[in-house]
Formats: structure tokens, sequence, C-alpha cells
């Protein structure tokens, strides 16, 4: 009998995962995106896409799909589809792990501002400098709308109004390079730095730039995962559990 994994997607980690479960031949594996990202990368196994409901919707899913195991391995903060997981996860009886990639650590020379969330990155914005690259994808940049200076923003997709009176759009996917993000940083004349603790090495390079530049950096500190939900850094760990767990709950 197979074992139906359904993986809420969106990250590379993910998209890792359902290639290394696919080759597994007792494993049906799901892979579901929320479909934001208008021309996602291939993806091994089954795919589904857009929202399920809520916890209620998606509890509902798991059921008719028979579902044994759910791996949230969506963005470190995508705290809400998290949240629905876990609930919906303990109303079904399913096991439930989270893959997190781990975050991101301030280094000999690095200039960080610790914060919990995007109004407090703006309010400390003023103190800091006036030419911001913003790095906090598409959404929520409405905390940043009523401040001045110059804003460069990079997104995958274009981003959500209302956004800074003098903003810039970078359209842009990673991985970038340290010498990539050297220059754009002197070109635009940052004199700081705004990101999600997304953790990873795709992004990871303007975090050196910034620090060889002296630029300081505003880290917007990730959700913790849901309570009772165990966590594993990467794909090795999600197999390791997976193997480790014969029953699965059933």
């Amino acid at each position: 009998m197979s074992t139906h994994v359904l993986i809420l997607g969106g990250t590379t980690e993910a998209r890792a995962l359902a290639t290394a479960l696919a080759d597994r031949p007792a494993c049906r594996v799901t892979t579901s995106l929320a479909g934001r990202v208008t021309s996602p990368a291939r993806i091994d196994g089954e795919l589904r896409t857009g929202g399920f409901g809520g916890a209620a919707g998606l509890a509902a899913w798991l059921r008719e799909q028979q579902v044994d195991v759910l791996i949230d391995a969506t963005h470190p903060f995508a705290a809400m589809i998290s949240a629905h997981a876990a609930e919906a996860a303990a109303h079904c009886a399913v096991p439930v792990l989270a893959l997190r990639r781990p975050g991101w650590s301030a280094g000999p020379g690095d200039v960080w501002h610790d914060v919990r969330s995007l109004p407090e990155a703006a309010a400390l914005l003023p103190e800091l400098g006036r030419r911001v690259f913003l790095t906090t994808g598409r959404q929520g940049l409405a905390a940043f709308a009523g401040l001045a200076g110059h804003f460069l923003v990079r997104s995958v997709e274009p981003p959500e109004p209302p956004l800074p009176a003098r903003t810039e759009v970078l359209l842009a996917r990673g991985p970038f390079t340290v010498a990539d993000e050297l220059e754009l940083l002197r070109t635009h004349r940052i004199d700081v730095l705004v990101t999600k603790d997304s953790g990873g090495a795709a992004t990871a390079a303007k975090l050196v730039a910034a620090r060889e530049l002296s630029v300081p950096v505003v880290v917007v500190r990730r959700p913790p995962v849901p309570a009772g939900v165990p966590s594993v850094p990467d794909v090795s760990g999600v197999l390791a559990w997976l193997d480790g767990s014969a029953d699965h709950g059933r």
C-alpha cells in the first residue's frame, strides 16, 4: 500500500523533497502551491494549485484524498498557512512535519538590526538611511508607503500597492552573486537594506555585499513553527523522519 504525502510547497526545499519522494515506489506525492507565482518551476509528482479554504478546507482535502502525511515546506513567513496545516492535521490525526531551512545569523562586520515585523522595520528606517533596498517580497509593502526617501524594491512578481512615493521596482529571481549585489548597492547608492530572515543561500549574497560596504541591515525575524509541530532543517531530515515513522498514525 502506498503512502500519500502532501507537501505544502513554494520553496526550493519543497521541490527537492518532491523529487526525492517521487523516486520511492511506495509513495504518492502531491505538492500544493498557493498559486502566487505565475510560472513555477517544474515539480515531480502530482501538483495542485490554489488555496484550500482555511483549516477546515484543508482537513476536508486530507480526508478526501486519503493523505497519510503532511509536510509543511512553505516559506518561513507563511505563518497563516502553517497554522492551518497544524490545525487540519490535528483534526484529521495526520502526522505533520515542518521543513524549515535554517535562518541567517550575523557574523563579524555585520551591522544588523533585528525586528519582529515589517511595521517595526519601517519605524526604524528614518534613523538608518534614506536610500532603501527592500527585499521583503511583494506583499506587506504598505508598511513603508508613508515613508520619505528612495526605495528599490526587488521581488519575483510585481509588488502589491500601496508603495512608497519614490519606488523603483526590480523584478528578479535568485540566486544572486556577491559581485552582482555589490554592483547593485553601489549603483543605487543604497545606505540601508531591509530583508526577511528567509535563510538559504539563494539570496544570502546581499548580506555579504552589505557587510563589505558597511551597509546596515534590518532583519525581520521569522515567526515560530506552530506549537506541537516538529521541525527539520533539510530534505534529508524529512526522509529520516518518514523512515522512522513506520505507522504514520494509521
